[in-house]
C-alpha cells in the first residue's frame, strides 16, 4: 500500500534538511527521484546516496524562484523516466528573524518567492504534465506556523499560511484530474536551517522547544514518513489537507 514502484518524483530541496531525508524516503519505496536544489552539487551528493542505497536517482540544479528553470527541471524528470507520478516542494528559507517594522523589501520579497511562489511554480508545472499522464500527488511542505504565530518572523509566517490556502485551492481546481494536493507542516525539525547560531535564532529556538509537548525537535526522517504516504496508495482519497507533523506543537 506504501509503495511507490514504477513512480517518478520530483523533490525540490533535496540537497539537505527535509527535503533530503524525504527524496532518500520516497526512493527507498520504491520511485524514481529527481532530486533537485539551487545548489547543483549538494543535489548530486542525495542522488548519489540514494543510488548507493539501491535506488534509482538523478540530479538537478534548479532555482524554484525561475519559471524557466522550474520548466526544465519538470522536462527532466519526463525526459529521463517517461513521466512525473509525485512532486514534493521543499525548497524554501527562515528568513531573517526581526521585529516586523525592521524588515525590508528585500526581506519580505525572498522570503515570500522562495516559500510560497515557488510552490505555484512547481505545482502548476507539474500539474499540467500530471494532467497528460492521467494524475499524481503533489506535496507543498508549509510549517506549523502556517497555523500559530511567532514573534520576529513575518514574512515567513505569511508565505507558509499562504502556502496552506495555496494546498486547498490547488486541491479543487486539480481533483478532477485525478491529482491529489496536499502539505506537510512540519514542526521544528533538526536541520541546517535551525541550527543558526545568532542571537535572535538562539532565541527563537528557546521559545519553540518550551512549547513542544512531546518536549524535542523532530527528526527530519520523522517528516519523510508523512511525505510517503500521501504519496502512496494509502492515501488515494486525501487531499487538500495539511498533515502537521510537529509533536502536538500546534494542539497545545
Amino acid at each position: 500500500m506504501f509503495l511507490l514502484k514504477d513512480k517518478t518524483a520530483v523533490v525540490t530541496g533535496a540537497g539537505s534538511g527535509i527535503g533530503r531525508a524525504i527524496a532518500v524516503a520516497i526512493a527507498e519505496a520504491g520511485a524514481a527521484v529527481v532530486a533537485a536544489d539551487i545548489d547543483g552539487a549538494r543535489a548530486e551528493d542525495t542522488a548519489a546516496d540514494i543510488r548507493l542505497r539501491g535506488g534509482t536517482a538523478v540530479a538537478a540544479a534548479a532555482d524554484v524562484r525561475s519559471r524557466e528553470s522550474v520548466e526544465r527541471l519538470m522536462a527532466r524528470a519526463e525526459e529521463g523516466f517517461g513521466r512525473l507520478d509525485i512532486g514534493v516542494f521543499a525548497a524554501g528559507i527562515a528568513g531573517r528573524v526581526h521585529p516586523f517594522t525592521e524588515m525590508t523589501d528585500e526581506d519580505w520579497s525572498e522570503v515570500l518567492h522562495t516559500n510560497l511562489t515557488s510552490l505555484f511554480l512547481c505545482g502548476r508545472a507539474a500539474a499540467s504534465r500530471m494532467m497528460v499522464s492521467g494524475g499524481g500527488s503533489i506535496i507543498n511542505i508549509t510549517s506549523q506556523l502556517s497555523e500559530v504565530a511567532q514573534l520576529h518572523c513575518v514574512p515567513y509566517l505569511a508565505a507558509k499560511g499562504g502556502a496552506n490556502m495555496l494546498t486547498k485551492g490547488m486541491a479543487l481546481d486539480l481533483a478532477p484530474h485525478g491529482i491529489r494536493v496536499n502539505a506537510i507542516a512540519p514542526g521544528f525539525t533538526r536541520t541546517n536551517m535551525t541550527k543558526l547560531d545568532t542571537p535572535d535564532w538562539r532565541e527563537t529556538r528557546r521559545a519553540v522547544l518550551q512549547r513542544i509537548p512531546m518536549a524535542r525537535p523532530a527528526e527530519a526522517d520523522e517528516i519523510a514518513g508523512a511525505a510517503v504516504y500521501l504519496a502512496s496508495g494509502a492515501a488515494t482519497y486525501v487531499t487538500g489537507t495539511t498533515l502537521y507533523v510537529d509533536g502536538g506543537y500546534t494542539a497545545a
